[in-house]
């Protein structure tokens, strides 16, 4: 079973900047898509961005030019960078991955707890 582990929101003022951190743990044999989402307080989850195990990125466009996401493959792990933040970028903010895993390598999806994301002065 592959387990997600989540870290670094927080409070930050606007104009700040965070790092967010995703590890798997469990057996695990590869990961294809890192991922990470948000949802805001009263709305429904978004997609803020994507990495692919090639290094592909793609960003929501609300974070586009703020946001860096990034992968460690030896660590099962996926971050993201954010910079510039808004108030409207206060969220709970989740990761996402997906891959094979397993005794027969059978494919996965899971996500993370959330981490909570504040913009505030």
């Amino acid at each position: 079973q592959v387990q997600l582990v989540e870290s670094g929101g927080g409070l930050v003022q606007p104009g700040g900047s965070l790092r967010l951190s995703c590890a798997a743990s469990g057996s695990i044999f590869s990961i294809y898509d890192m991922a990470w989402y948000r949802q805001p307080p009263g709305k429904q989850r978004e997609f803020v961005a994507t990495i692919s195990r090639g290094g592909s990125l793609n960003y929501g466009d609300s974070v586009k030019g703020r946001f860096i996401i990034s992968r460690d493959n030896a660590k099962n792990a996926v971050y993201l960078q954010m910079n510039s933040l808004k108030p409207e970028d206060t969220a709970v903010y989740y990761c996402n991955m997906g891959g094979l895993g397993g005794s027969r390598r059978s494919s996965f999806e899971v996500w993370g707890q959330g981490t909570l994301v504040t913009v505030s002065s």
